[in-house]
């Protein structure tokens, strides 16, 4: 383990950022640690964000640690800002607001925010989101009782919105795309199962069925109003995107890093410059036995990667190995389970 006065930089308050946030304190007790979030709470636990349709009554209930939990532990968190630039040349953040922050070791765990495919981005506005708690809260406002949901896609995270929805009196029609079950790998010959699986669930599923366009809904019809390249047309409360992750990583553009479809780190989570690491959603990790780059989502693995990356920012040298499949299965009630939902 180092010494001295380092300063620990972490973009991002999610499980990878506050995993290494905790370890880089345990290791390093007389450094200086920075957490930048871009969301006005402190970390909330996302996984039980579903619960302000049921049980909820105080949203400081979903906070995974009281506000002396980072006073204790001396973390400083920087809510309500906004990475704008990485300067690895001379080891500064840009923010937006025009300030330069300096770093020693810098922790990428920005997450990632729900993809809308491009032919659906000019409707941004009429999807809502379900990222944080006040993506949940206006969620939750904008669907009477017994209210229908338009589910777009259809991925892990989406349905595990679906299933907790449609068990406190919602419905939710998903508008199946390619990344139905994503980031599980699916056959085309196992489908029809695992759909059915959904149906069980009380999940409708309107598959082969492309959107052209969403509409508001008239006066005294549902508030949205989807259109299908059939002409076909489907009405709903509330239209929401479930089609996969896009790293969060404008900021990194210009920092001359190797990125793909995220960060690309070693199994140790560095990145080609030795003063940068990053974990969870935003990277992909080379796997010497693929012999390739590899993402791992679950719940899980993303705490563990913030915990390697302490330990190997404060000079071990771990590997991780994140690149056990992942199954989907179907319950001996003819339900889903997937470990993407594992999250206690």
């Amino acid at each position: 383990m180092e010494n001295g006065s380092q300063h620990y930089v972490i973009i991002g308050t999610g499980p990878a950022g506050d995993e290494a946030a905790w370890h880089l304190r345990q290791r390093d007790p007389d450094g200086k640690i920075t957490m930048i979030t871009a969301g006005r709470l402190l970390y909330v636990r996302r996984y039980h964000l579903h619960r302000v349709f049921s049980d909820l009554s105080d949203w400081r209930e979903l906070l995974v640690h009281p506000p002396a939990y980072f006073e204790e532990n001396r973390i400083n968190v920087r809510r309500n800002t906004f990475v704008a630039s990485v300067d690895p040349e001379r080891k500064l953040l840009g923010l937006r607001h025009r300030e330069d922050l300096h770093y020693d070791k810098l922790l990428v765990a920005a997450g990632g925010g729900g993809y809308i495919p491009e032919g659906l981005r000019e409707h941004r506005n009429l999807i809502h989101g379900f990222g944080d708690y006040e993506g949940a809260v206006r969620l939750q406002t904008a669907l009477p009782s017994g209210g229908r949901v338009l589910m777009l896609g259809g991925d892990m995270m989406g349905i595990e919105l679906a299933r907790h929805l449609v068990q406190t009196g919602y419905r939710v029609t998903i508008v199946a795309t390619e990344q139905l079950f994503w980031p599980h790998e699916i056959e085309v010959s196992d489908r029809p199962r695992y759909v059915e699986a959904l149906e069980r669930m009380n999940i409708q599923v309107l598959q082969g069925k492309k959107v052209k366009h969403i509409e508001e809904g008239a006066r005294g019809l549902a508030a949205r109003r989807l259109l299908f390249d059939d002409d076909e047309e489907l009405h709903g409360d509330v239209v929401m995107a479930f089609c996969g992750l896009m790293p969060s990583l404008d900021f990194m553009s210009k920092a001359g890093l190797h990125i793909e479809r995220g960060l690309l780190v070693s199994p140790q989570l560095a990145t080609i410059n030795d003063s940068i690491w990053a974990a969870g959603d935003v990277c992909q990790i080379w796997s010497p036995e693929q012999n390739r780059y590899q993402c791992s989502y679950e719940w899980k693995n993303v705490k563990n990667m913030g915990r390697v990356a302490a330990v190997n920012m404060t000079g071990g040298d771990e590997a991780i190995d994140t690149f056990h499949e992942s199954e989907l299965t179907i319950n001996a009630d003819g339900t889903l389970d997937s470990p993407f939902w594992d999250y206690d």
